[in-house]
């Protein structure tokens, strides 16, 4: 207490300095229209970019829980629009689909924590694994295409295989021609795939999406894989090159929909009996 008085004792020139100023400043807006005025606009505009500046700290601070939500809500609608198009496929209207099979596929919310796109054969690391219920096989999307498969899991992490692996194909359709081919890719551009097993006779446009075919147990069919963006015929070819541009950005990789297929054991292990007469 005694220093603070010594303080003030020390300091009393500026602080009555200081208080004179202030009352100044309070006679002069009070007392003159002008200045008055003109302080209520500058304070104001210094208040709201105060509250501007506090309000978008807030809106940073919450885009970790807005991202979490929206990810939670495409969850939410792709296990909607998945089912609906499982349950009302495009086939003779005396078709029934078994209510089973249609809602066979479940989605699950994973983060990626680590993902490479440099080397040939590249994988994605995700930070939920056995305790959230992901099995090596399910399958993986983002919001705007495939993005790979599950390769291996511990109890709260998991790697995937991406699509931009030298080993990984997916069975693929052309939405306009209908046609069924395989997308691999080519190990160069991490924005471009090839189309293979496309016939020359098949009559192709660009621009056309290439989606997941019904031919595997992995991926609801529909997801976008890419775009037609080259078509290139060799006359030494039965196929057409046919390039793509890849639906899923890898260099901007956040949020991914882990895909639970419900009856794929069943089906893979069926279709296992059928291979001793393939030999």
């Amino acid at each position: 207490m005694f220093e603070l008085i010594q303080f003030i004792i020390k300091s009393r020139n500026i602080i009555l300095f200081v208080l004179l100023e202030v009352l100044s400043f309070y006679f002069i807006i009070n007392n003159n229209n002008y200045w008055s005025i003109r302080y209520f606009n500058t304070s104001n505009y210094y208040v709201a970019k105060v509250l501007d500046w506090s309000n978008k700290a807030k809106e940073y601070a919450q885009l970790r829980q807005v991202n979490n939500d929206l990810a939670e809500e495409n969850r939410r609608l792709n296990t909607l629009v998945t089912q609906l198009q499982q349950s009302k496929p495009n086939a003779p209207t005396s078709y029934k689909t078994d209510s089973i099979f249609a809602t066979r596929f479940k989605y699950i919310v994973a983060r990626v924590i680590n993902n490479t796109t440099q080397h040939p054969n590249n994988y994605i690391t995700l930070d939920k694994g056995t305790a959230d219920g992901l099995q090596p096989g399910m399958g993986v999307i983002s919001p705007t295409g495939v993005v790979g498969k599950v390769k291996t899991c511990s109890e709260h992490l998991s790697i995937v295989t991406s699509i931009l692996h030298s080993n990984y194909m997916i069975s693929s359709k052309l939405v306009k021609a209908g046609v069924i081919g395989s997308a691999k890719w080519d190990g160069i551009n991490p924005t471009r795939m090839k189309m293979m097993d496309i016939s020359r006779n098949t009559k192709m446009y660009r621009g056309d999406s290439v989606v997941t075919s019904e031919f595997n147990s992995t991926f609801p069919s529909g997801i976008l894989v890419g775009r037609v963006i080259g078509v290139r015929e060799t006359p030494s070819q039965t196929f057409h090159d046919v390039t793509l541009s890849i639906g899923t950005d890898f260099s901007n990789l956040s949020f991914v929909y882990v895909v639970e297929n419900k009856l794929q054991g069943e089906q893979e292990k069926l279709e296992q009996t059928t291979e001793p007469d393939r030999k």
